[in-house]
């Protein structure tokens, strides 16, 4: 196909006193008609971006539509920015992109002052895909003191810095760092990436940005360059909040044209190519702008109102919705929108106004246990935010109604896969493989990176849900604990649970840690790479899983483990993956691994693994009950005593099983 040259119109950039000024691009991939199904998706993505970014944390994305009108957009704002700025950033630059590009089916928008942000939205998937292009820059008018000495050293030891950025472990990946130039005067540094992307892209990323502002810009006293996944500055006085001890205020910018180098743009597998032209857009008149900021808070204001009375989760932020609300959204909780059956009760799938999908768990009424289960659920699930985790909408108390509303997550969930003969083929080991990555860093950051420290309790293939792409994303939080950030270990009054998961220690003595889920896990993997449930019918006997592992690897037969459908595929990684699940499932609490070490082994390959040593075994064939597969965010099997005969060493006897 031959190249489409697309002339450009150049204009003189404005140098004008402002830190940043919002800046948009209009990409050349296609065009929508007013008042078509796309135009109204964007809208309800813009709307939805809005509204939702502050609840999470800064960043959020989000899906709408169907085949050709389906629309991607994502929101992003920096680190520093409070709830406040960052509403106000996105509001004005959603505002400004959509004045910009009426009808263009992809754009993006930079907002700028006091903290950048980043809209955009598309109708392609790219979400964690690297983007270097388009880039805005802007540098300080002032030249640099030629006297700084160490500026060049400093500069060229920013790759140090791009490297700490791009593996924060941070789920916003900011970097913000401080270097002398002279007795009087410091560097300030900052970097950060989008959430979406993984290390290797942020590292890239950020790396562009940093060339490309020396292409640019060098020689000024500060700057900035940043592309869709990643922003950087540097300044000679502190920004952003990010440096607290210092309170000088920083210059203002100009925004630089960028070279034409740099200003293609590259569609899927083809070679067009445009070269493009960033247009800072400077608002002719503070009021006119202060009067659409305040008309856009109003128009996307969210309609819910935050939890107010409800003690128990008080210091958590967190959407109320009205039950008519959500009965209408659910066409009154009818059985067509019906989802599944849990323990405590049904989950609905529902479309609110705004044409938001969302999954409703409505708690049976005469459930008193269910009750405590919804406050905990609510408390924790409202302090978390990560990709791989569901997340918690709201939830509406009213009456004896108890609803939990979710994001909603549309391929149910694995174990609707792994054990259905057709849905099995769906999840090839790519897609397995991704699946375990995505577990893996989902109770990582319950472990170690939120602001708590969380032990799920009942991790199984029913509490594992696939969005769209397959990725994993952990839920039912209702046995949940929470642990202090130096505890090791905790005891619980009752064993809850599903049996086939549980950690022997847990099942024994209510003895619970991190490396509880780091047992069930294990079983996870060995169960994803098998096919095999944690218990499974061997001739006359029942065989459990971790066992029926042991024995193969210990014979050297383990490929027979690999689900038959993989047996003509490389087996090198499924073969890593059930040395993996074998180290997760050690009967010493001691010698598994922390999920932070499972991360590293799956995602670097020359990382070498420990033999492992015998797991603890279930063998009580006559009276062991094999984990219920029932449906997705609510099975869960919970046991308030249990009578057993004394145990060995690595066997459970189970003689009778109370289910709730």
């Amino acid at each position: 196909m031959g190249s489409k040259t697309i002339v450009s119109l150049l204009f003189h950039v404005i140098i004008i006193s402002i830190t940043l000024t919002d800046a948009q691009f209009c990409y050349t991939t296609g065009n929508f008609t007013a008042n078509s199904t796309y135009a109204k998706n964007r809208e309800l993505v813009l709307r939805s971006l809005a509204s939702n970014v502050t609840a999470n944390g800064g960043f959020y994305n989000t899906t709408i539509g169907l085949g050709n009108d389906t629309v991607y957009g994502l929101v992003f704002c920096m680190a520093s920015a409070s709830a406040e700025i960052c509403s106000s950033c996105v509001n004005s630059a959603i505002q400004t992109l959509m004045a910009a590009c009426p009808n263009q089916k992809e754009a993006i928008s930079w907002g700028g002052n006091p903290v950048p942000c980043i809209v955009r939205y598309a109708n392609r998937y790219f979400f964690g895909s690297l983007e270097l292009s388009p880039t805005q820059a802007g540098y300080n008018t002032g030249i640099l003191d030629p006297s700084f000495r160490q500026f060049d050293q400093i500069w060229s030891g920013l790759g140090e810095t791009v490297t700490r950025a791009s593996t924060s472990s941070s789920r916003l990946k900011p970097e913000a760092e401080t270097a002398d130039l002279s007795s009087t005067q410091k560097m300030y540094v900052f970097m950060q990436c989008t959430p979406d992307v993984s290390p290797s892209i942020c590292r890239d990323c950020l790396q562009k940005c940093v060339d490309y502002y020396k292409s640019c810009c060098n020689g000024y006293q500060g700057g900035f360059a940043q592309k869709p996944n990643c922003v950087f500055r540097w300044d000679l006085y502190p920004y952003y909040n990010l440096f607290p001890q210092v309170t000088s205020p920083s210059p203002p910018f100009v925004i630089s044209s960028p070279p034409p180098t740099n200003t293609t743009i590259r569609k899927g597998k083809e070679n067009n190519a445009s070269r493009t032209v960033i247009v800072t857009i400077v608002p002719t008149s503070i009021f006119l702008a202060l009067v659409i900021l305040i008309l856009t808070v109003f128009h996307f204001r969210k309609p819910n109102q935050e939890v107010e009375n409800f003690d128990e989760i008080s210091s958590t932020k967190c959407w109320e919705f009205k039950f008519a609300t959500i009965k209408l959204a659910t066409n009154d909780f009818s059985d067509d929108n019906k989802l599944g059956q849990g323990g405590f009760g049904a989950v609905y799938k529902g479309i609110l106004a705004d044409g938001q999908a969302i999954a409703v768990k409505r708690l049976s009424s005469n459930s008193g246990q269910g009750e405590v289960e919804f406050k905990n659920e609510v408390r924790l699930l409202a302090k978390l935010d990560h990709r791989n985790l569901v997340r918690l909408l709201g939830f509406c108390l009213e009456g004896t109604e108890k609803l939990l509303i979710y994001e909603f997550v549309p391929n149910s969930s694995l174990d609707q896969f792994i054990h259905d003969p057709n849905k099995r083929f769906i999840l090839d080991w790519e897609k397995r493989y991704k699946i375990i990555e995505g577990i893996a860093r989902g109770i990582l950051y319950l472990h170690q990176d939120s602001q708590l420290r969380i032990i799920h309790r009942d991790l199984k293939p029913s509490n594992i849900l696939l969005d769209g792409k397959m990725n994993a994303k952990i839920s039912d939080f209702g046995m949940a604990k929470l642990m202090k950030t130096d505890q090791t270990h905790d005891a619980a009054s009752r064993i809850a649970g599903t049996f086939g998961y549980i950690a022997p220690e847990y099942a024994r003595e209510r003895q619970f840690s991190v490396k509880s889920d780091v047992f069930s896990f294990g079983v996870l993997v060995l169960e994803i790479v098998s096919g095999q449930k944690p218990s499974f019918r061997d001739g006359d006997d029942m065989e459990h899983l971790t066992s029926h592992a042991w024995r193969r690897w210990r014979e050297g037969t383990a490929l027979d483990l690999i689900d038959p459908i993989f047996r003509n595929d490389s087996t090198a990684a499924m073969m890593r993956c059930i040395h993996i699940g074998l180290l997760c499932v050690q009967e010493n609490v001691a010698d598994r691994p922390s999920m932070a070490s499972v991360v590293l082994m799956l995602s670097n390959s020359s990382f070498t693994l420990q033999i492992p040593s015998k797991p603890a075994f279930f063998i009580s064939r006559r009276t062991y009950r094999p984990a219920s597969s029932s449906t997705s965010y609510t099975s869960r099997m919970t046991q308030s005593h249990l009578k057993t005969v004394p145990p060995s060493k690595n066997e459970i006897s189970i003689t009778e099983l109370d289910p709730r």
